[in-house]
C-alpha cells in the first residue's frame, strides 16, 4: 500500500484551545448570496484547498495607525489571558501576530503557504502571506494579519480561521515556462474556445432564461462541445483529519 506524505504538526507549546482541520467549503458571504456564489465551483475548491487554524479565543483589535508596538491594542475574552504571550504585537506597524503552537514538518522538497483562509474578507484588516521551508526549518511561524484602517475594532472569534495553509513544491514552480500566443495557433483550443463562447452568448440571449438557469460545462467536467476533461476532475477536496491527537482536530 502506498504511504500517504505526511504534514507533521509537532506540539511545541500548550495546544488547548487552538485546533487544525481541513478547510471548509462554505464561506459565510457565500451564503448570503442564495446559493449563487456556490455554483462557481473554482471557488468552493479554493475555500477547501488546505487545512485551517482556528482562533482559540476571542479577540479585538484596534490599530491607532503609528508604528509602534503599543498602537495596536489588543483584547482578550474573559478567561483568556492564557493567550497573551502568542497573540501580539510582535512587530509593530499594525501587525497583529498569532504565534502558533506547532513546528510543521512537510516531506523533502515540500514547503508550506501559509495564509489568511482563502475568499475570506476581514474590513481593516488584510492577512499576510507567506512561504516557509517546512522540510528542513527547525523553528516555529507565524500567522499575521495587517491593519489597514486605524480606529476601527477588528475582531476574531473562537473557532474562526485565522490561518490555512497549503503543500506546495517551489521546484515544481520554477519548472514551469510561461508561453503566450493566439488561440488560433492551436485548432483544437480555438475550436473549444468557439464553441464555449457561442454557447455561453446563446444562454444570456435566451429571452425564456430564468434567473436559476446557468451553465454547468466546468462543474460536469466536460466542455461546451461535449467532450468530456482530458484530466481529473474535482468537484470537492477530501482532506486528512490529524488521528493522533484530539486537540488538534
Amino acid at each position: 500500500m502506498t504511504t500517504k506524505p505526511t504534514i507533521t504538526a509537532f506540539a511545541v507549546s500548550d495546544t488547548r484551545g487552538w485546533s487544525i482541520k481541513p478547510a471548509s467549503p462554505r464561506r459565510e458571504w457565500m451564503d448570503r448570496t442564495e446559493g449563487f456564489a456556490y455554483r462557481c465551483l473554482p471557488l468552493s475548491i479554493a475555500n477547501q484547498a488546505g487545512w485551517v487554524v482556528t482562533c482559540p479565543a476571542d479577540v479585538s483589535v484596534v490599530w491607532l495607525g503609528s508604528n509602534e508596538r503599543n498602537a495596536l491594542h489588543i483584547n482578550l475574552a474573559l478567561g483568556s489571558e492564557r493567550f497573551r504571550s502568542s497573540i501580539t504585537s510582535h512587530f509593530g506597524f499594525g501587525i497583529l501576530t498569532f504565534s502558533l503552537p506547532w513546528l510543521f514538518r512537510t516531506p523533502p522538497g515540500v514547503a508550506l503557504l501559509v495564509r489568511g483562509p482563502t475568499n475570506t474578507p476581514k474590513r481593516a484588516i488584510v492577512a499576510l502571506d507567506g512561504v516557509v521551508e517546512t522540510d528542513w526549518n527547525s523553528a516555529t511561524f507565524t500567522m499575521n494579519w495587517r491593519c489597514t484602517e486605524p480606529n476601527h475594532p477588528v475582531s476574531f472569534l473562537e473557532g474562526e480561521p485565522i490561518c490555512m495553509i497549503q503543500p506546495i513544491r517551489l521546484d515544481e514552480i520554477e519548472s514551469y515556462q510561461l508561453d503566450a500566443r493566439p488561440i488560433e495557433s492551436d485548432a483544437l483550443e480555438h475550436d473549444r474556445f468557439k464553441a464555449f463562447s457561442q454557447s455561453r452568448r446563446a444562454m444570456i440571449d435566451d429571452p425564456n432564461r430564468k434567473p436559476e438557469d446557468w451553465q454547468k460545462h466546468y462543474t460536469k467536467g466536460h466542455h461546451a462541445d461535449g467532450a468530456k476533461a482530458e484530466s481529473q476532475h474535482k468537484t470537492k477536496l477530501n482532506l486528512s483529519r490529524a488521528p493522533n491527537d484530539a486537540r488538534i482536530h
